[in-house]
């Protein structure tokens, strides 16, 4: 078991949140886990698409030690810990097709099944065979899909206490020079749409219509409160500019809901999880 006591959250988030947390707990396997998931916790995955006030005073937990990898054929066996990226990288080198969208999206193998992170017109559920959880009353059981209950940006893990620790995947077999230009075609587009300051990604839900365009229109490109700002290249992403605390987001993403229901009487929905005491 590794404690680091007094990290800054900077290290631990995309967003490179200023101030400093109690700890991060870092089991070395699933019987310490087990130990350490009582009270208020929050299982954290690489940080992207959440946003962590210095006031939360739960337990976080990394999973970064989970990261076992089986590969047999076209089925991919892999632990929650394992970075999203890195494994769609690796599996395009050994011609194996699916994950693709997945190239650029900095998330933990578990976080993004939290999620359903997607990109490029696919998601998770594309792709998820089973997961391996740990239940409420510390219980490992395997979901199918079905029991996953993905929908956009949403599964199961998100309204119980389940935890991810390893997911099973379905591939297809291609040519790993077409995987690859796919990969570096979907890189491209995301370097040239998706700002480069630290970001949590996507703040808002796609409803009916596309969150970016409505805060575009509603004259926010630009908007700033202290060191975060609404990015000038793609409007549904917030950027840190300097030293944003968590409350310079959480007060900017309320800014953004009030102006655009004002102009539109839409509500946005935010699709980054805040932490907070």
């Amino acid at each position: 078991m590794k404690i680091i006591d007094n990290p800054f959250i900077k290290d631990y988030t995309t967003y490179k949140l200023s101030g400093k947390l109690d700890k991060i707990i870092i089991p070395e396997n699933i019987e310490e886990l087990k130990k350490e998931i009582t009270g208020d916790y929050k299982i954290l995955g690489n940080g992207s698409n959440l946003i962590i006030s210095e006031t939360y005073k739960g337990k976080l937990i990394k999973l970064e030690k989970l990261d076992k990898l089986e590969i047999e054929e076209n089925i991919v066996r892999v632990g929650a810990g394992y970075l999203l990226p890195k494994l769609a990288h690796l599996l395009a080198k050994k011609g194996l097709s699916g994950l693709e969208f997945a190239c650029g999206i900095p998330a933990t193998i578990g976080g993004a099944i939290y999620m359903n992170a997607g990109a490029h017109g696919k998601d998770m559920e594309s792709v998820v065979r089973t997961i391996t959880v740990l239940d409420e009353d510390k219980n490992i059981k395997k979901l199918g899909r079905e029991e996953i209950e993905f929908k956009y940006r949403d599964s199961i893990l998100k309204h119980k206490k389940y935890i991810c620790l390893e997911v099973e995947l379905t591939l297809e077999t291609k040519d790993k020079y077409d995987i690859i230009k796919t990969m570096k075609k979907f890189t491209e587009e995301r370097i040239q749409r998706q700002p480069h300051e630290p970001s949590g990604g996507s703040v808002f839900k796609n409803n009916v219509y596309p969150a970016g365009k409505l805060i575009d229109e509603a004259g926010l490109k630009g908007y700033k409160l202290n060191d975060a700002k609404v990015s000038k290249k793609h409007a549904n992403f917030i950027i840190n500019t300097g030293s944003a605390s968590a409350e310079d987001i959480i007060k900017l993403i309320e800014y953004i809901k009030d102006k655009v229901k004002e102009k539109y009487n839409i509500e946005l929905e935010c699709e980054q999880e805040i932490l907070k005491g």
